[in-house]
């Protein structure tokens, strides 16, 4: 395979849709943890909304690097 197919073929990988929905999956759950986190003062809820949070992170992390590593 020579540099112009890999690029192509780089290209295709990073344009799925399916990473961009993940990305928006990700940025979602991410938006609902913060909200949660300032919404309501109880201990229990901020540590469910920072897990919340960080489930949201690792989502959108997940989807970069399949990005990144698309070659």
């Amino acid at each position: 395979m020579n540099q112009s197919e890999e690029r192509e073929q780089s290209m295709k990988t990073a344009n799925e849709t399916s990473i961009y929905k993940l990305i928006l999956v990700g940025v979602l759950v991410s938006i609902l943890g913060v909200y949660l986190r300032f919404a309501f003062d109880s201990t229990i809820l901020s540590i469910v909304s920072w897990a919340i949070l960080l489930i949201g992170t690792v989502i959108c992390c997940k989807a970069v690097f399949k990005i990144l590593n698309a070659k």
